[in-house]
């Protein structure tokens, strides 16, 4: 069962009242555990808790390690960012998750091209997690439905204008979009990956929540 967060578990796609986010990699033991828990932890930052405004995060993986831990430095990672990585277990990649899913970040583009692979409408809400900071970086904020209006109707609105602009607002290099696999490699390379998606999620949650992070 995934686990969810800020909000009772929806157990199907289409509610109107929550908002699902799944962030996707290989093995769903590095890259995604340490986007979601992240996530999660600025989502908390922002709203605080409970108040969480109905956002749910997962996470799942193309060659996932079902029922497996996340890596010991994918924890470390976590720890240094003051995020919570218990009760984190590995999840293989279904067909579930996509249809359920609101908006799916992947680490790469071959993860984007392989949810997208597996249909159910998935294209317009897919985008490897540096795309999309990309895109909503460049989407004026006034233009989406304020704060207070609830957060799952400005999330909706903010993936259907990052859709919008993707055409335009292409990548300056073929790596840019990509989050590259520390999976084997030492703490410092597991680190600078964690800055890396840390970097690359906070004007997300800032867009999703309207709310800046408190430093």
């Amino acid at each position: 069962m995934a686990e969810s967060w800020g909000s009772p578990r929806a157990e199907t796609g289409g509610n109107t009242s929550t908002f699902r986010i799944l962030h996707v990699s290989t093995g769903n033991v590095c890259r995604s555990p340490i986007t979601e828990r992240l996530t999660r932890h600025a989502l908390s930052d922002r709203l605080g808790d409970p108040l969480t405004g109905g956002l749910i995060v997962e996470s799942a993986g193309t060659w996932g390690h079902e029922g497996a831990p996340m890596e010991a430095n994918a924890e470390i990672v976590l720890a240094d960012f003051g995020a919570d990585a218990t009760g984190f277990v590995g999840r293989e990649l279904l067909d579930e998750h996509v249809i359920r899913a609101d908006l799916v970040l992947t680490a790469t583009r071959d993860h984007r091209a392989q949810v997208i692979s597996m249909g159910h409408s998935a294209g317009l809400r897919t985008f490897t997690l540096k795309e999309f900071t990309r895109l909503v970086r460049a989407i004026d904020p006034t233009t989406l439905p304020e704060p207070h209006e609830g957060v799952v109707e400005r999330a909706r609105a903010l993936v259907r204008a990052a859709a919008a602009l993707r055409g335009w607002l292409l990548a300056p290099s073929p790596d840019a979009d990509e989050v590259y696999d520390p999976y084997g490699a030492p703490i410092t390379f597991f680190r600078s990956i964690g800055d890396e998606i840390n970097q690359a999620l906070d004007p997300v949650v800032t867009a999703l929540t309207g709310v800046p992070a408190r430093h």
